[in-house]
């Protein structure tokens, strides 16, 4: 645990700290939390119940912007996706609930530590015979879908070989939102303090084109620019615009 920027303290030890960042770890996991009077609630990874279950439910299927972006609409495609700026692996957790399979890839130590927590607890809840439902077996089958590296995307693909190329590379880079959400406001001030924005998100793209054997795909901010345009001059064979969020897609060749 040297590397980790943060302490990794009990929910007791918590209560005597006055301010700061740290991961607590509580009955419920790791979480981050800012510490001291009136701060916000922890941000935990939790892909059982809440805004995962909720979305994996009624969040619009296939329909979904992302996995239009991705090609799951195309004849039963059900593609192999690297996502390089994995964080709590929510919108990997959609695409794998849609029928791709998923390596997550997480530089930040500790963004990744929460990540694998709520991987393990989802797990461990499809163990626990106390449920024995039919949303326990769906979620086993995403899961099993589903797998997570703590290592830097850029080093990840440098070393990628051509044999071993995944169909689609997804790359959500972390920037600032302009959400009204109290909720999200509080996820994503705790990360800019802990990981900042991924400045060198753009240099990614012109590897990704290398070794992505289908397609890139982008998330962007509805109005932002295209990530590399002004560095590299690439642009999107074309894009998916939601109200708030822009899917940019880089095709290499025809899906299968």
């Amino acid at each position: 645990m040297s590397e980790l920027k943060l302490p990794i303290i009990t929910f007791e030890q918590s209560k005597d700290i006055v301010e700061g960042l740290a991961v607590v770890v509580d009955d419920l996991g790791f979480s981050l939390q800012q510490l001291g009077k009136n701060a916000p609630g922890p941000v935990r990874c939790d892909f059982v119940a809440g805004a995962a279950k909720h979305r994996r439910l009624f969040g619009g299927g296939k329909g979904q912007d992302i996995a239009k972006a991705v090609g799951l609409k195309h004849k039963g495609f059900k593609p192999k996706v690297l996502d390089l700026t994995a964080g709590l692996g929510r919108d990997g957790f959609v695409l794998a609930s849609l029928g791709a399979s998923l390596l997550m890839l997480e530089r930040d130590p500790i963004v990744f530590i929460l990540l694998e927590d709520g991987l393990a607890r989802a797990r461990e809840h499809v163990l626990d015979r106390a449920f024995g439902d039919i949303d326990q077996e769906e979620l086993a089958d995403i899961l099993s879908r589903i797998s997570a590296i703590g290592e830097d995307a850029e080093t990840y693909l440098q070393q990628l070989d051509g044999r071993s190329k995944p169909d689609v590379i997804y790359i959500d880079p972390m920037f600032p939102t302009r959400e009204k959400s109290s909720k999200v406001k509080k996820e994503m001030q705790l990360f800019h303090k802990l990981v900042g924005t991924d400045d060198d998100s753009s240099e990614l793209l012109p590897l990704a084109l290398e070794k992505a054997k289908y397609r890139v795909v982008v998330k962007r901010p509805a109005h932002a620019p295209f990530l590399a345009e002004h560095k590299k001059n690439i642009q999107p064979g074309y894009s998916l615009k939601g109200k708030s969020t822009r899917f940019d897609i880089y095709p290499i060749k025809k899906l299968p």
